[in-house]
C-alpha cells in the first residue's frame, strides 16, 4: 500500500485481527464497525446483550438514552474486555439527573492494537524488510451525548453519536443518533424502546454505515430490589436493518444482606448465522451498597476462546 509517497507494509497479523474481530461479530458490510454489535455495559453482556429496558445504570446511553431517566443524582460506569485475538475494549459512561432532566456522556474504544511498519529491502530482493520507526495503529472510536426529559413515570430522550475507523493513515468518521423512550414503574417494572443510528453514513463510497436497529424491551423484578433477594428478568426484540430479528433473554438473581452481596446472571439470544459467537452467555457481580463490580464471560464456537469482560458501576 501507498501512502504519502512512500511504500509501506501493513502487518498482517494486524490486518487479520481487524478482519478476524469484525467477521466474528458479523458481517463489515451490514455494520460498518464491530462496536455496533458489542453490548455497552458488562451487566447487559451477561444479560446476553439485553440492555433496553435496563434502566438507571450510566450505561443505558448506549442503548436507550431515556433509560437515564431513573438516576436519581449521579451515576458512572466503566469496563474493561480484552477482546479477541489480541485486541482491547473499553468503555465508560456518565448519567447526571438535573430536574425533570437527564445528561449523559459515553465513549467506547475498540483497540486493534499497534505494530511497527515495515518496508522491502532491496538489499534481500525483498524478502526481508526494514523497521522505518513508524508505527501501524488501528482502532473503532464512540462517543455519545444524550438528554433525556422525564414526566412522572414515562421519559423520553435522544441522543448524538460520533464514530470513528482508523486504519493506519485511512480513516473514516459518522454522525448518527438514537430516540428512545422508557416507562419505568418505581422499581419493579419497566419498559424500553428505541430506534438507533439513524444517519450513520461513512461517507467513504463504500456504502459503510452504522447499522439502524429498532429494539423493544420488558425488565421485571419479582421481589423487592431493596430486599435480600433479588430475582429479575429481560425479554428484549431486536431488528437490525436488513438482518433477522433477534430475541433475547436474561436472568438475574442472588443475595444481598447488609448492603453486600452477590448476583449472578446468564443469557440467550438467537443470533444470525453469521455470528461466531455463543447464544449464551454468563456473568456475576459483587454488590458494596452504591458500588457493583460485574463480570461477563462469553464464549465464542470456531474462534476456541472467550472474552471477559469486568466492570463497575457507581450509582447515588
Amino acid at each position: 500500500m501507498r501512502r504519502g509517497g512512500s511504500a509501506y507494509v501493513i502487518p498482517s497479523r494486524l490486518f487479520f485481527t481487524v478482519l478476524l474481530n469484525v467477521f466474528a461479530s458479523t458481517s463489515l458490510a451490514s455494520q460498518g464497525s464491530a462496536l455496533a454489535a458489542l453490548p455497552g455495559s458488562t451487566r447487559s453482556a451477561g444479560l446476553g446483550g439485553a440492555g433496553v429496558a435496563l434502566v438507571g445504570d450510566a450505561g443505558a446511553v448506549f442503548a436507550n438514552p431515556a433509560g437515564l431517566a431513573p438516576i436519581r443524582h449521579l451515576a458512572l460506569e466503566g469496563s474493561y474486555e480484552p477482546y479477541l485475538a489480541g485486541t482491547s475494549l473499553t468503555v465508560a459512561a456518565l448519567g447526571m439527573r438535573l430536574g425533570r432532566f437527564t445528561w449523559g456522556v459515553g465513549a467506547q474504544m475498540l483497540d486493534y492494537g499497534s505494530e511497527p511498519v515495515i518496508v522491502p529491502d532491496s538489499a534481500s530482493g525483498g524478502r526481508r524488510g526494514i523497521a522505518t520507526g513508524a508505527t501501524f495503529t488501528a482502532a473503532d472510536l464512540l462517543g455519545v451525548a444524550a438528554i433525556v426529559y422525564r414526566h412522572g413515570l414515562i421519559a423520553g430522550g435522544v441522543s448524538a453519536k460520533y464514530a470513528r475507523q482508523q486504519i493506519g493513515d485511512y480513516a473514516v468518521d459518522a454522525w448518527a443518533g438514537d430516540v428512545g423512550v422508557a416507562v419505568a414503574i418505581f422499581d419493579i417494572f419497566a419498559l424500553g424502546a428505541s430506534v438507533q443510528n439513524l444517519g450513520g453514513d461513512y461517507g467513504d463510497g463504500g456504502g459503510a454505515r452504522m447499522p439502524r436497529r429498532t429494539r423493544v424491551g420488558v425488565t421485571m423484578n419479582y421481589v423487592d430490589p431493596q430486599g435480600t433477594f433479588r430475582l429479575l428478568s429481560t425479554l428484549e426484540a431486536q431488528w437490525p436493518a436488513g438482518e433477522k430479528a433477534l430475541l433475547v433473554q436474561g436472568v438475574e438473581g442472588g443475595i444481598v444482606t447488609g448492603s453486600v452481596g452477590l448476583v449472578g446472571r446468564v443469557g440467550y439470544v438467537t443470533r444470525s448465522p453469521t455470528s461466531d459467537a455463543s447464544r449464551f452467555s454468563v456473568g456475576g457481580g459483587l454488590e458494596l451498597g452504591h458500588v457493583h463490580l460485574d463480570y461477563a464471560y462469553q464464549a465464542f464456537d470456531l474462534l476456541g476462546g472467550a472474552t471477559h469482560r469486568v466492570g463497575l458501576r457507581w450509582t447515588t
